[in-house]
């Protein structure tokens, strides 16, 4: 059986048949692109007042735009738990499409701008915590010579950071460690090297022998939380010399490590690109232990597929060209561990 659809107003000139099986395919209403956008905000913060005043909308439009999307759906997309929104399952499924979309025409625009001639466009820089005492020193730079270009910057944990990528919320990501994935291109673009650091009055910092790794670990030591890159390196190496510590504390940011080390709470592993934004630089000394620095890269990683955006292309092409230039202060000379004073 099947439905008859004639053209023409008086006199059917042409029939066309079409199976009933199929008919919802052509009567079935699609979301637009302002809810999905609404959707796709809500989803992420959580809140219909903040999505209302980043979309410049009032909030009975933002709550209007979600009830229809959810009579199209035919499905609830969020419920509440503890007061906040939580995605159904059907509300996952619309999410992974709406940012599938929306991405999709923002490389798009970005295209149709750079066959104009014309540069700009937003980029969505994500970076892991370690990195954000050079990051945004490199976009800076970027931006003087790229002044078209909307940043975003989100400087977050590596697990965080992960999930950002999962959710595709960023065209490029800075890792100490990155992840791996058939869909992932990974490119190291500066030295990344791990160096011991103590108080300048612990007794280790006096030392004028090289101190051996197993006596340095033996130390109250100060770790980053579990999952970051720093932690993960670490116990890699320590790892391949038999060592495994158990740290004293365990710390969410660099920031208070320094802190703690300063102090003379403990001793840790840091990267050098934090040295030089250190607040207590004088209260801490970079020491010479054996089997230390430990080697390795920042790297620039994104989804093989935005390689050819042209915003992405530029600040790859940036990053390589300028990396050493920009970021000669983060490298101090202090390539050679502080002597005893």
């Amino acid at each position: 059986m099947g439905v008859i659809l004639g053209r023409g107003l008086y006199k059917l000139k042409s029939i066309v048949t079409i199976p009933t099986i199929g008919i919802n395919l052509y009567l079935m209403a699609y979301p637009t692109l302002r809810q999905l956008q609404v959707f796709e905000r809500l989803a992420r913060c959580g809140n219909f007042s903040q999505v209302a005043r980043e979309l410049h909308l009032t909030q009975p439009t933002v709550s209007m735009q979600m009830a229809q999307l959810q009579d199209i759906v035919g499905s609830p997309l969020f419920y509440t738990h503890r007061k906040k929104l939580h995605l159904t399952e059907a509300g996952e499924i619309v999410l992974a499409g709406a940012r599938i979309m929306l991405d999709g025409l923002e490389q798009m625009q970005a295209r149709l701008q750079a066959l104009k001639g014309l540069e700009g466009g937003r980029l969505r820089l994500g970076v892991a915590t370690s990195a954000k005492f050079f990051a945004p020193r490199i976009l800076g730079h970027f931006l003087q010579q790229h002044p078209a270009i909307e940043p975003t910057l989100s400087v977050t944990q590596r697990d965080v950071l992960l999930k950002r990528m999962r959710d595709n919320l960023d065209d490029l990501y800075i890792f100490s460690v990155p992840p791996e994935g058939p869909d992932l291109t990974v490119e190291p673009f500066m030295p990344n090297e791990l160096v011991a650091i103590a108080a300048r009055q612990h007794p280790l910092a006096r030392r004028r022998r090289r101190i051996p790794l197993a006596e340095f670990c033996a130390q109250p030591f100060l770790m980053r939380e579990p999952g970051s890159g720093t932690r993960i390196t670490i116990e890699r190496h320590l790892a391949q010399h038999g060592i495994k510590i158990r740290p004293r504390m365990e710390l969410g940011s660099n920031f208070a490590i320094e802190q703690a080390v300063a102090t003379g709470v403990g001793v840790s592993i840091v990267s050098r690109t934090m040295l030089a934004g250190l607040h207590f630089g004088e209260e801490i000394r970079v020491l010479d232990v054996e089997t230390l620095p430990i080697l390795g890269h920042w790297y620039l990683v994104y989804l093989s597929v935005k390689g050819d955006m042209p915003v992405v292309g530029q600040f790859r092409r940036f990053i390589h060209q300028f990396t050493d230039e920009l970021l000669a202060p983060y490298r101090r000379s202090a390539a050679r561990p502080d002597k005893p004073s």
